[in-house]
């Protein structure tokens, strides 16, 4: 039987067949004006094809994305694809907010010349888009700084490969984030990924956690329990701050990383795992080593790659876009349309050393972004403690304590603030609650 596909293209001209589709699509000239938008794409934006064309497609469509980062724009300077974009357009005189994921194709004559661009449009359900499963990807990790660029040269080579990685850096720079990526970008990506922050759990139970006991180990061993090794088997294990091991588990983990063995509590015999092991820790490793606190053969097997994530005061380049991918995300979250910043707020914000880095960008921006009831962020939308420190021009308060007391002041602002509840006025810090526990105790805060 013959196709039938020749005398559909005879009887549909092609706008007809875009116009069915159920997929957005929108096309631009190179100066941005619409000169097509299919049935779809009116439907999802709340705007029709009489209102659209021949008008610039910033003004039509609203997008979140059009004041700080129009994938349009990117398409036609680069001339390359822009995939999957998240965006939020504003609906029906304001009244609403629409998520969608934008692609940008450019548009090029005979001659190869970018001449416009075709831009798709799908609409997804606010819950569709928060539960899709989580992929973790280099471009998870924000950056176009030298120091980051340099950090993916090292990863992207040595990810697929089964190496030991060790990443050093301050608390809240990201390490978590850089450990899933690795994993995910690694033959092993379909095998578990197992986390154990060494801070967090007490000396007393870090061994059976991680190596695990048989039935009748000791008092209470009703039953066998696996630890976080053999639950990590054929995947990845992430220690996070590993300095806080205690000597007598650092043996072990030795052994592991030599043998692929280790004797759960109360067995007789060895039980072999194939994982691969990535670290990290918020100081030198080797400082570590050289005050007695970490053993040094230890530290020998786990430098084989070793990498420094830089704090963000050393890459305010990428500061804008960390806040541009955050305000991106709240928006389809909570369905705001936050696109602009006032000035004075985004020169507080660049102007900022941000002692707890991405962690704390990130509770400034949620702060600001609860407060803000229109599209524009303004200074007082920003946490006091900031304003008070960078000051109404953006330059850092020549009247602020010095560092330890500030640092000291900081964190009694916070828990004030909090009512001493120090879950909450971790997340204020943007730093974990094991961290700001040690913090307190270093500068003698002691909880009333």
């Amino acid at each position: 039987m013959p196709s039938s596909a020749p005398f559909l293209a005879d009887k549909l001209p092609a706008l007809e067949i875009l116009d069915a589709l159920a997929i957005g699509v929108i096309a631009m000239d190179r100066n941005g004006q619409v000169t097509f938008i299919n049935h779809a794409a009116s439907e999802i934006s709340g705007v029709s094809s009489s209102e659209a064309l021949g008008r610039p497609c910033r003004e039509v469509f609203k997008s979140s994305l059009c004041e700080s980062d129009c994938p349009l724009k990117r398409a036609l300077q680069t001339g390359e694809i822009q995939h999957d974009r998240q965006a939020v357009f504003i609906r029906h005189q304001g009244r609403s907010v629409a998520p969608v994921k934008v692609s940008v194709a450019p548009l090029r004559d005979a001659s190869g010349r970018v001449v416009g661009g075709v831009e798709t449009i799908r609409s997804y359900h606010l819950a569709r888009i928060l539960n899709e499963d989580r992929k973790y990807r280099w471009e998870d990790f924000i950056g176009e700084s030298p120091q980051v660029q340099r950090l993916f040269d090292v990863l992207k080579v040595v990810a697929p490969k089964p190496v030991t990685i060790l990443i050093e850096g301050p608390t809240g720079t990201g390490k978590d984030l850089l450990a899933h990526i690795v994993h995910q970008q690694s033959p092993r990506a379909a095998k578990p990924f197992i986390k154990v922050n060494c801070a967090a759990l007490p000396e007393n139970l870090l061994e059976s956690e991680m190596f695990g006991y048989l039935r009748g180990a000791f008092t209470g061993a009703d039953r066998d329990k696996p630890g976080r090794f053999h639950l990590a088997d054929g995947g990845s294990i992430f220690l996070d701050e590993v300095s806080e091991l205690p000597l007598s588990l650092q043996a072990k983990l030795l052994r592991v990383i030599e043998d692929k063995e280790f004797f759960p509590l109360g067995a007789r015999k060895t039980a072999k795992v194939d994982v691969r092991i990535i670290v990290a820790c918020n100081q030198s490793l080797q400082q570590q080593v050289e005050a007695g606190l970490f053993r040094e053969d230890l530290f020998y097997r786990l430098n084989v790659i070793r990498v420094h994530v830089p704090p963000l005061k050393e890459r305010r380049q990428d500061i804008p876009l960390l806040i541009r991918r955050f305000i991106q995300k709240k928006n389809i979250e909570q369905g705001t349309f936050i696109c602009r910043f006032d000035p004075a707020a985004l020169e507080q914000l660049l102007n900022y050393d941000y002692p707890g880095n991405v962690r704390e960008l990130e509770n400034i921006l949620e702060h600001a972004c609860l407060l803000c009831e229109g599209e524009m962020i303004q200074a007082d939308h920003l946490p006091w403690s900031l304003l008070e420190e960078v000051g109404p021009s953006g330059q850092i308060n020549p009247h602020a304590a010095p560092s330890q007391g500030g640092e000291r002041q900081r964190i009694l602002a916070a828990l004030h603030q909090t009512g001493w509840k120090r879950g909450k006025t971790a997340r204020v810090l943007g730093m974990d609650r094991t961290t700001l526990w040690r913090h307190m105790k270093r500068l003698g805060i002691q909880t009333p």
